[in-house]
């Protein structure tokens, strides 16, 4: 028998005013069953229940199903009762049955990425006891087919066949409805759902091979070990990956006594937005369904009606529905329950002032009684994110650093997405319009299948209505489009997590996946046609549409001023060319802190004169080749200068193999040979001369400027002659020379002696100086145990994460993507290194450097300049061991500006 300590450390009840937990319990709770326990403590009427507690789900991937049960059995017990109760009904009674609803609730919203079962307890027994108790058979045997479909899907596993298929209780539903020659599941009699319970159950025997359970304990444990299961589904692992949620932190379990909202024309349920989850504007609003459960809702088997009346107005004027309509078919809850409204308005605005955050709520109506099923922090677009937090600040709320810190830095990219080109608009055709589920620009090839999005570079995925396992192909695609489904549903609230433009319930939408068409008013569309949408507007456009850059508001200058305000860490741009450099102070950029100075000889003139220098055959040839390349590499250097006049601008000389500038294919090397005056065997031979076996380990970075040194001199004349000529036009520049690939101290000293000598020369001949550093890049192994050595030749260090990763792991970043995925899905790593840094490891490498350099220099400059400079939780890091600056790509930046802030705060 377990004792006390190990009931409180498995099961937290709550209920009636009172609750073994708090919302200060989150990670051991789950979000969900952390704030029920914080309602019931508030007064607010929450049916009663119990949480399992997340660490009992890593136990149970520990030492497995039946040994957790075990541990379980009387903690549960316990907590039954207490609901039999507080309910005054029975579970597993025959004549006064207590039903449970079954939900996940991890720390983090996972919106259907686990599972749910509803309605849990009913058999064939007490279907006749609900029905004595309730006088209502056709409540009973809702309920009773409600809990045979969800419990055959979620915890059986009854699906489709193929892909192609409908789901197989949706099949069965359709059938009926088409036989009674009707259109919603609320017009189903009596007759029809008691053989509908059979036909599930017979689908469930025959896919399974097993009989359905009737006893409702065994029902309930495989109901919580299958929501314990779906922790480590493959939708939730993929969701988990995207938004780098720890595999250890687990999902709690919570099981609540069910109400009811498919009693009648008095009951109901819905989900609501305390403020506008796309815009952010403090408008209450949300869907409910009359007669329904919160399936219903969220899966668009039924078409949602407005919680308010402003809101049920403006849905109908974009849906065109009259007004008449709106009134008669589609009235809003305001209007169809003003005392149930009423008490939901009133709990919403105290549930966003106690948590001071936009909360998502669902709340069920039982025969005119108001419960509250759940309310979380609401996910929102990263334009609704700002606003509300400034929003709260302005109300007195919250303060700034709060501000700061509600912000996710990654969803900022979200703002520099794509918007449609006014003129282009304007001449397109609007084939459908749906709800404005999440703002943004799409345009792509139609799919009609998640894990087909890939099929096409730019895609759309068209679906009846999405569901959790499509979760993959919703990344992928540019947009979503359903033909069902409100701004609750599925679909419109992770396409709002993920910034990911949706248009839902798009009525005119009819899909067929067996032929892969949509039609829309008799016009047909195939798979791989181009369509369009709007997530701003809910309009659907024929066709491919032309867009352009997003505009910043002024809730994101607000809110980069504020991480301005608060972060020490400096943040600046990857970039090559004058426009990149423009985007880069634009979005904020303190600086350059890597200018790959290869990519500037990659097109026209200059890579015909790289190719004649690496096709010499002596020094001669080659200083030769350089001559004609310095004036123009001189003039690319100058316009990135000139655009960060006055900010430093750190300068990587040479770094790639030279053989990525010869082509490799038949047709292009005789196009090259041609170019360049010689044979294709002159050409095929080169190629040869330069192959590697393992090039990114072999000729390149310091190698090629201590083998040819011409290539560095050329680079140091081009570096400070542009320089110079800046100064003579009233334009200060700081640059800084870079040395790649250093791995001992002998390399930087040749590399750094070599540049002085050209750059004194060049003064002397100028009558002129310029201020510059020449620093290296910590990118092998062994430069990070030696740093102290190499620190003394340094005027700064810059990290190269993308090699140092590379070469650490020993992973080639060409060739990881064959295993990583399966290591990621294995566990065997938490997340692609590649992006998101590894502190364990490389990390400990980049803080040994840092520490050493800095014991030999204390005020030895120190940047990163790989991949993961725009990485929040690599900035983070950063920040951590006292670096001076991140540098990433220009569309990063705000994201490392917000990570710098919040890292200062933290």
């Amino acid at each position: 028998m377990n004792t006390p300590q190990d009931v409180k450390m498995r099961v937290y009840s709550f209920g009636d005013r009172v609750a073994d937990g708090n919302s200060a319990m989150k990670n051991l709770l789950g979000s969900k069953g952390a704030n029920l326990a914080e309602m019931s403590i508030m007064g607010i009427p929450v049916p009663p229940g119990f949480t399992i507690t997340t660490k009992t789900c890593t136990e149970y991937n520990q030492i497995g199903k039946d040994n957790v049960v075990s541990l379980l059995m009387t903690e549960v017990q316990i907590a039954i009762a207490k609901v039999e109760k507080s309910m005054g009904t029975r579970f597993g009674s025959n004549e006064n049955p207590c039903l449970l609803s079954v939900r996940s609730g991890s720390r983090v919203s996972m919106p259907g990425m686990m599972d749910t079962v509803l309605n849990l307890g009913m058999n064939d027994d007490s279907v006749k006891g609900l029905i004595a108790k309730t006088g209502n058979s056709r409540f009973a045997w809702d309920t009773y087919r409600r809990f045979v479909q969800m419990f055959g899907a979620v915890v059986l596993g009854v699906s489709a066949l193929t892909k192609e298929d409908q789901n197989p209780f949706e099949e069965i539903v359709e059938k009926y409805k088409r036989n009674r020659g009707i259109e919603l599941d609320s017009d189903l009699d009596v007759a029809d759902l008691k053989q509908m319970v059979r036909d599930f159950k017979d689908l469930c025997e025959m896919q399974t091979g097993k009989k359905f359970p009737e006893n409702p304990w065994d029902q309930l444990w495989a109901s919580i070990t299958a929501v314990f299961d779906s922790w480590m589904n493959p939708r939730a692992i993929y969701y988990r990956t995207m938004q780098q949620i720890p595999e250890e932190w687990g999902t709690a379990v919570n099981v609540q006594a069910m109400v009811f909202g498919n009693m009648g024309e008095n009951s109901g349920t819905g989900v609501a937005f305390t403020r506008n989850a796309s815009t952010g504007e403090n408008i209450f609003n949300g869907e409910y369904l009359i007669n329904a459960q919160g399936e219903d809702v969220v899966s668009g088997v039924r078409t949602p009606q407005q919680i308010t009346l402003k809101g049920s107005k403006t849905w109908a004027a974009s849906a065109g529905v009259s007004e008449i309509n709106r009134k008669t078919k589609y009235p809003s809850l305001e209007e169809l329950m003003p005392t149930t409204y009423a008490e939901l308005n009133t709990t919403q605005a105290i549930l966003e002032k106690h948590y001071n955050d936009m909360q998502d709520i669902e709340f069920t109506v039982q025969e005119g009684k108001f419960w509250m099923l759940q309310t979380r922090s609401g996910k929102r677009t990263a334009a609704a994110m700002m606003k509300i937090a400034i929003d709260l600040l302005a109300e007195g709320l919250i303060n700034e650093e709060q501000v700061l810190l509600m912000q996710e830095p990654s969803k900022l990219e979200e703002l520099l997405h794509p918007v449609f080109d006014g003129e282009a608009i304007k001449a397109a055709k609007i084939i459908a319009k749906g709800l404005p589920a999440s703002p943004g620009a799409a345009t792509g090839q139609i799919v009609f299948f998640a894990d087909e999005a890939h099929k096409y570079q730019f895609s759309i995925l068209v679906r009846v209505e999405t569901s959790p396992e499509d979760l993959e192909g919703m990344n992928i695609a540019k947009g979503i489009l359903t033909a069902r489904g409100g701004m609750t549903s599925h679909a419109a609230v992770v396409a709002r997590g993920m910034g990911k433009c949706c248009v839902s319930g798009a009525g005119s939408v009819i899909v067929n996946y067996k032929t892969r068409q949509m039609t829309i008013d008799k016009q047909v569309f195939h798979e791989g046609d181009w369509i369009s949408l709007n997530g701003t507007t809910g309009e659907v456009y024929k066709g491919k549409i032309r867009t352009k850059d997003g505009e910043l508001s002024d809730d994101f200058e607000t809110i980069m001023k504020l991480a301005d305000k608060y972060r020490v860490l400096g943040v600046r741009a990857n970039a090559e060319t004058e426009r990149e450099c423009k985007n880069a102070i634009k979005y904020g950029a303190e600086g350059v802190g890597l200018c790959r100075t290869e990519h500037m000889f990659f097109e026209g003139e200059r890579i015909m004169r790289i190719r004649e220098m690496i096709l010499s055959e002596d020094e001669t040839g080659r200083r030769k080749a350089l001559d004609k390349l310095l004036p123009i590499h001189r003039q690319d250097l100058k316009e990135v200068l000139r655009a960060m006049a006055n900010l430093p601008v750190t300068i990587r000389l040479l770094d790639p193999p030279l053989h990525e500038f010869i082509p490799h294919n038949i047709e292009n090397q005789k196009e090259m040979a041609f170019e360049m005056g010689v044979s294709i065997e002159t050409i095929k031979q080169k190629v040869q001369d330069l192959k590697e076996f393992n090039p990114m380990l072999g000729h390149r970075g310091c190698r090629l400027g201590i083998t040819y040194p011409e290539i560095t001199e050329m680079q140091a004349k081009a570096i400070i002659e542009a320089a110079l000529e800046l100064k003579a036009e009233g334009i200060k520049t700081f640059p800084e020379i870079m040395i790649p690939l250093i791995g001992t101290v002998k390399e930087l000293k040749l590399q750094k002696e070599l540049l002085k000598t050209i750059i004194d020369r060049i003064f002397e001949e100028k009558g002129d100086t310029i201020d510059y550093l020449i620093g290296t890049m910590i990118e092998i192994p062994r430069a990070c145990l030696i740093a102290d050595q190499i620190a003394e030749e340094a005027d700064f260090f810059s990290f190269g994460t993308n090699d140092l990763t590379q070469m650490g792991f020993g992973y080639s970043r060409d060739d990881a993507g064959k295993f990583l995925p399966i290591y990621i899905e294995k566990g065997i790593l938490k997340s692609d290194p590649f992006q998101v840094l590894d502190q364990e490891g490389i990390g400990q490498l980049i803080e040994i450097a840092t520490k050493k350099g800095r014991a030999t220099k204390t005020q030895l400059k120190i940047g990163i300049c790989g991949e993961h400079g725009g990485d929040p939780s690599s900035v983070e890091f950063c920040h951590t061991i006292g670096m001076d600056y991140v540098s990433c790509s220009p569309f990063r930046i705000p994201i490392a500006r917000l990570a710098a802030a919040q890292a200062a705060l933290r």
